[in-house]
């Protein structure tokens, strides 16, 4: 009998202590995986989970308060490219204004880059309350503020009035002449969004918008406009839209078809790069002319050089039927861009020697 209740004893304990382990086995792994892996039941309560911050304009959205978010992404600063875009043609201009042998006016170039992001968020908003339906049945725009609902068209249209009271403010800094030059560009910002409905030209008139600093940053310095010199720059700028903005186009050619938007990609198709071509000598051309009727020395056309290289490059390589290939190529229009500003500045720096040379 005391045998049996020994071994009963025995038995008790290995069991007891095999449960235990199992348990301390089970809570380990809980333990280890709640590292990696967040509760599925959102009642659950576990320590937050600290974001890491960078520099960039994504992330400087990201960080911004919950109820100022949505208003930043709908003027699209967590996506400067197009910004950029805006901005560059103004800088070519207050660049091509400047005197033989001095650096552009850092304050102009300050006032157009603001003039440049509250304008291009006026204009992304304007496009967002267009085209709200059409967001909704596109996949890489269902996101925006006002096609998920996190914006109302009333609360746009109160942003966009403070957007373009801003920008308004900046045009008043100007000349009277660029004032006016600067008004007349309003037409095109609230057009632009409807023209993807009644033309596969859309690109183009964006190419008139986009471009309009090319005329206005020379006014802005001069007072006035050199036409010999803003013209051929301002129609070099639209070809150059053309360029980016059709193969931007491509990534959303599925879409467009199925809502009915129409885009130079559409209508370009499997010939797109034949067209982007004669796009590309149009625009060159231009800006050889633009650099003769200005007096251009040696390293701007040495800029014209290598930007030639950077469009022929961009447009055999680039894989129209490939979204990712697509916005590499039409990211990679920033340093085109700030290649052409650069080549002015030393353009005009080497005015300098040459008149030191021929004293």
């Amino acid at each position: 009998m005391m045998l049996v209740l020994r071994l009963t004893t025995i038995t008790l304990r290995r069991i007891q202590h095999g449960l235990f382990c199992s348990s301390l086995r089970c809570l380990t792994q809980r333990i280890g995986q709640s590292d990696t892996k967040r509760p599925s039941n959102p009642h659950l309560s576990y320590a937050p989970v600290r974001r890491s911050f960078g520099l960039s304009a994504a992330d400087v959205v990201n960080f911004a308060p919950g109820k100022v978010r949505p208003y930043l992404r709908l003027m699209r600063l967590d996506k400067p490219i197009g910004t950029w875009l805006l901005y560059l043609p103004c800088t070519w201009s207050i660049a091509l204004a400047s005197n033989p042998g001095c650096l552009p006016d850092i304050g102009m170039l300050a006032l157009f880059g603001a003039g440049a992001v509250l304008m291009r968020g006026a204009g992304c908003t304007i496009n967002d309350m267009w085209d709200k339906d059409f967001d909704k049945q596109v996949s890489r725009t269902v996101t925006r503020p006002i096609a998920s609902g996190e914006i109302s068209q009333m609360q746009a249209l109160f942003f966009l009035a403070g957007q373009l009271s801003l920008s308004l403010g900046i045009l008043l800094c100007l000349n009277y002449y660029s004032i006016t030059l600067g008004a007349a560009s309003l037409s095109l910002v609230v057009t632009y969004p409807l023209m993807k409905r009644i033309t596969y030209w859309p690109q183009f008139v964006l190419g008139l918008t986009f471009n309009w600093g090319a005329l206005l940053g020379y006014s802005a310095v001069m007072g006035s406009c050199d036409w010999t010199v803003c013209l051929p720059l301002y129609f070099s700028g639209v070809m150059w839209t053309l360029i980016y903005d059709t193969i931007y186009a491509h990534q959303d050619k599925d879409d467009d078809i199925r809502v009915g938007v129409k885009s130079t990609a559409l209508k370009f198709q499997e010939h797109t790069k034949e067209w982007l071509s004669v796009f590309a000598a149009l625009m060159m051309s231009g800006l050889v002319v633009t650099g003769v009727n200005a007096e251009q020395t040696l390293p701007y056309y040495s800029a014209l050089c290598a930007m030639g290289l950077h469009l022929l490059h961009q447009i055999y390589n680039v894989n129209i039927n490939d979204a990712g290939d697509c916005w590499k190529n039409f990211a990679s229009n920033r340093n085109l861009g700030l290649l052409l500003f650069f080549g002015i500045i030393a353009g005009n720096l080497w005015k300098e020697r040459e008149d030191v040379a021929t004293k």
